[in-house]
């Protein structure tokens, strides 16, 4: 008898399968016990394992072993670094109350800078981007000059999770800088992928996290300048410099240091391989229903740089007509396991609020798929969607569930959503 075909899994942006060194180095280190803060010898190993893999971490992203602050992930990383920068800026200077983030930037960015704006005197300025999601970098350079003093940092992620776009990060900084601003950067879907090097950047703080790049759930890192204040999010032990207290992950620390250094090594290939990948989806995709858009970057654009302005795994395409989490039902039926890029508010599909901020419409930003590539990612899993992709556009818009008044978007912090 012949074997089930298995899924073609096309959501490694949502989190990727543990690459196989990193789960051996996971489970070994699993089997032993021992505290890295405690002082006998197997607390004293278990820490060796720790600084070990923190100067793995940092020598892959172009850090310094201390500026490497480890967390349970990115979302921890990111609150640390919007929360800590904003009350240590704020400190002895209150009218530093404005928190410069871009509109397209993550949840895990946006909702501790709303929580700010609810609790703690913040006000919000969401930067514009243009038609594919690029910072607008004179709207930037406007807020600052006009508000520089009370400006208390500035957030703007590497690359976005849900169409791809590469963010003008150095050109972010300098302008920043030139007022005596800190820079934060999400690189949750860059690092390990992009020549993501924190030295070279000037970023002042960087979240990176495990599973996003063959690592495991629940470990990360925020990378923070050493000059740089940050007011704690968590208080106990004081572990990670006084700023990141808890009890440290050997295991998940080693299997990321793991992970990380394995994708680092082998990235540019991959890149080209990925790339190669989403360029077949995107043209067969186009080919077989010529009425989808591709959202994000063209597929060779570049940088001012010289850099791509794409990820290399992101394909995000929006199919009118359809509901996104109609396509998704269908595609997971079929065999295919993708993304719609939206999220669920209480329960209620929401249009992205990334697609929006390109300028897309209610009801152009409902019929949105985002298909992401990763390690394990063939020939095959692309063949698969061209298979099925066309019969499964033509039943979600025989369905008839899109439609532009079907429901209205909430405005404020509920709003503000993206797939992880």
């Amino acid at each position: 008898m012949g074997g089930v075909t298995p899924p073609a899994y096309l959501d490694h942006a949502a989190t990727t399968p543990m690459s196989p060194a990193a789960v051996a180095a996971y489970t070994e280190q699993l089997a032993i016990a021992g505290n890295p803060s405690s002082l006998h010898t197997a607390g004293r190993a278990a820490r060796r394992v720790v600084e070990e893999a923190r100067e793995s971490i940092a020598a892959s992203l172009g850090a310094r072993p201390s500026e490497v602050v480890l967390t349970a992930g990115g979302t921890e990383a990111d609150n640390l670094a919007i929360k800590g920068l904003f009350w240590a800026r704020r400190t002895g200077h209150p009218e530093r109350t404005r928190v410069l983030v871009s509109a397209v930037e993550h949840h895990a960015v946006l909702d501790p800078a709303f929580w700010l704006a609810e609790h703690a005197g913040a006000e919000i300025v969401l930067l514009p981007v243009d038609a594919t999601g690029r910072l607008d970098l004179d709207a930037l350079g406007a807020e600052l000059a006009a508000h520089a003093e009370e400006t208390a940092l500035v957030s703007v992620m590497w690359a976005n999770n849900e169409i791809g776009t590469v963010q003008p990060v150095a050109d972010v900084v300098r302008l920043a800088h030139a007022h005596g601003v800190p820079v934060h950067c999400d690189a949750v879907q860059a690092a390990g992928i992009l020549p993501v090097d924190f030295g070279a950047s000037g970023l002042d703080a960087m979240t990176v996290t495990a599973h996003k790049l063959g690592g495991p759930v629940g470990v990360g890192a925020l990378v923070v300048g050493r000059t740089v204040d940050l007011v704690p999010v968590l208080h106990g032990g004081g572990q990670e410099r006084g700023v990141r207290s808890g009890t440290l992950d050997a295991a998940g620390a080693r299997a990321f240091a793991v992970a990380l250094a394995e994708v680092v090594a082998a990235r540019d290939v991959e890149a080209a391989r990925l790339a190669a990948l989403r360029d077949e989806l995107v043209t067969g995709v186009l080919a077989r229903v010529p009425d989808a858009t591709l959202r994000g970057p063209a597929l060779d654009a570049r940088t001012d740089d010289g850099g791509v302005a794409r990820l290399p795994g992101n394909a995000h395409l929006t199919f009118d007509g359809c509901e996104g989490d109609s396509l998704l039902y269908l595609l997971d039926s079929a065999g295919v396991e993708a993304s719609t890029g939206s999220a669920c508010q209480a329960g209620v599909p929401q249009p992205s609020h990334v697609l929006l901020a390109l300028g897309l419409t209610e009801h152009e930003a409902r019929g949105a798929l985002r298909f992401s590539f990763g390690a394990t990612s063939t020939s095959a899993d692309v063949a698969r969607v061209l298979d099925v992709l066309p019969g499964v556009v033509e039943r979600a818009r025989a369905a008839g569930l899109a439609s532009p008044a079907r429901r209205s978007v909430p405005t404020g912090p509920a709003a503000v959503g993206g797939a992880a």
